[in-house]
């Protein structure tokens, strides 16, 4: 009844609201804003001078760069994740981020434990690839300079450079005695956001797309047009899942492609009395408004990813599978800053057709010390166009939900593992070709020559029911139950007893996946590890199943009350 009371008295407040009041608050704001401006000349000042202290009187040198930028980024990560600063070095970081590219040699390098750096993932059609260097392969030297004990950023940065300009790299692969010296081009590095597309059975199609870089939409189109004209389709699945998100203007224009010209799709609100507030409509006519579409979403699709399914989802277009996204609602945008830095604030937060902001956490209430994750029984009831009920629940929530496999701890820990990535680069060593990512799998010999180097390796990693027994028997010795039940603590303790061959007989068919996958992903790239994925994916067959029943398909898109 308290509550009630609280919520009344606020709405009668805010209805009541008079010019005086107005200019209370008007007059709060201009108090606000001196304060503001007084602490903020007041904190530079304080800032220069730690600053000069430090650089005169610490008891070792320090480098003022590297002290500014943990300043900078400390501060800025107070407010939340997605507000950074770029300095003029992370141009290249920056350019990925938003375009899609960079100058280099197209390849993900990384650091071992022993400092040396390798070639990790080439990509596909891109200079290094092309030139013939493998995942596996140790750097030794660029351009006739050492790096055989370096770091990734310091390797990264020697990688770059002009578009056109050569570069002279001596590697060491694992297995050959004599080291392989290659040279080629540099190029300007584009990324296509399209990972894979092609038709699945029955005539349907399929699109997985991985980010919302410069020209995203271009290459989707691209794809949705040569799918269409190639084969007779009878529905479509667009994939988003582990799609991170990226410019939302992009996102907009992919939304366009199956819905009318004129749509608003999405409104980005500011901090009152700010210049952020926007609305976004679809500028063109459509492609194709009645093909049967499905939108694949998990835990990892965010930001401009949960503007497509949750737009398309709101227009009643397409039915969302899979499990609920992230919930970010946040728009960042960027700012200029003295000798060539970038500031990416966050601006403003942005709502989907239905009215709802789908956005998890409330970084304000971090700040407050307060909880930071609205539960799903406080979320707000909205409705799509054709009046279903969707919630502003920290994510977009699935129409289908298909639950998923847990995957073992192991495979985490297996995938960190050096030596499973030099047992992949061994095989690869070994075997010239491979059959196609529709029909590959390892041999019962290889997976037991895999087992057994684990075991002649020592492969150990933390099996969370061990740790869990551990905190149980602390707590029972607090409440002093262990003692009467020392027994059975030590007959589970018993049962728990780490055991590396029974563990790789038991996940046997999650470990094969694994090696099946980063196998594939050396001859076939990211497009053959997608096409392996799809052989068992859940969410594919649940959302094909969906297309080939078009009674289904409707009813799910239609209000409880409207059905027959």
């Amino acid at each position: 009844m308290k509550l009630k009371i609280i919520a009344l008295s606020l709405i009668l407040a805010v209805g009541s609201a008079t010019p005086t009041m107005a200019q209370k608050n008007d007059a709060a704001t201009d108090s606000l804003r001196k304060a503001n401006q007084f602490n903020y000349l007041q904190a530079l000042e304080v800032m220069g001078a730690v600053m000069a202290h430090v650089e005169q009187n610490f008891v070792d040198t320090v480098s003022l760069n590297r002290l500014s930028r943990i300043g900078i980024n400390a501060m800025l990560g107070s407010l939340d994740p997605f507000t950074e600063y770029y300095a003029r070095e992370d141009e290249d970081q920056l350019r990925m981020l938003t375009k899609g590219e960079y100058a280099g040699i197209g390849s993900i390098i990384s650091q071992r434990s022993d400092s040396t750096v390798i070639i990790n993932s080439p990509m596909e059609g891109q200079p290094a690839a092309l030139a013939g260097l493998r995942a596996g392969d140790v750097i030794l030297e660029i351009d006739g300079k050492d790096y055989r004990h370096s770091t990734t950023p310091i390797v990264s940065e020697a990688l770059r450079g002009i578009p056109g300009s050569s570069i002279k790299i001596k590697v060491r692969r694992p297995g050959e005695k004599k080291d392989r010296v290659f040279t080629f081009l540099r190029r300007k590095i584009v990324v296509n956001p399209v990972t894979y597309y092609g038709m699945l059975p029955n005539d349907l199609g399929y699109i997985r797309f991985g980010s919302f870089t410069e020209q995203a939409a271009s290459k989707l189109e691209a794809a949705f047009r040569d799918l269409r004209q190639a084969h007779k389709l009878k529905g479509l699945v667009l994939d988003l899942r582990g799609n991170g998100g990226g410019l939302v203007g992009e996102a907009v224009k992919i939304v366009n492609f199956f819905v009318p010209k004129g749509k608003e799709v999405m409104s980005i609100k500011g901090r009152p009395g700010g210049r952020e507030d926007n609305k976004f409509f679809t500028q063109n006519d459509p492609i194709d408004t009645e093909l049967p579409l499905v939108v694949l979403i998990d835990g990892q699709s965010a930001s401009s990813a949960e503007i497509v399914a949750g737009a398309l989802q709101d227009f009643d277009r397409a039915v969302v599978v899979g499990s609920k996204s992230y919930g970010k609602g946040l728009v960042q945008s960027p700012l200029s800053l003295p000798h060539n830095g970038t500031l990416k604030i966050t601006t403003g937060r942005y709502y989907i057709p239905s009215g709802r902001c789908i956005q998890r956490i409330d970084y304000q209430r971090i700040r407050a010390g307060e909880s930071a994750v609205l539960p799903d029984s406080l979320a707000r009831q909205f409705r799509t166009a054709a009046g279903r009920p969707v919630y502003d629940a920290g994510g977009i929530v699935p129409d289908i939900a298909v639950k998923q496999d847990s995957l073992p701890t192991l495979l985490y820990y297996i995938d960190l593992n050096n030596d499973v990535f030099d047992f992949v680069t061994d095989y690869v060593n070994n075997h010239k070709e491979i059959a196609s990512p529709d029909v590959f799998s390892i041999s019962d010999a290889d997976y037991n020559a895999f087992c057994q180097m684990l075991i002649d390796k020592k492969f150990d990693y933390d099996r969370q029911s061990s740790k869990a027994l551990e905190q149980l028997k602390k707590l029972a010795r607090m409440e002093r139950y262990y003692e009467r039940s020392e027994a059975k603590f030590k007959e589970l303790e018993e049962l728990l007893k780490p055991d590396l061959a029974h563990d790789l007989r038991l996940f046997r068919t999650d470990l094969t996946d694994y090696l099946n996958n980063a196998i594939i992903g050396r001859y076939y790239y990211q497009s053959g590890m997608a096409r392996y994925l799809l052989r068992k994916d859940k969410d594919t067959k649940r959302g094909c199943e969906i297309l080939l029943n078009p009674t289904e398909y409707k009813s799910i898109l239609t209000p409880k009350s409207d059905r027959k």
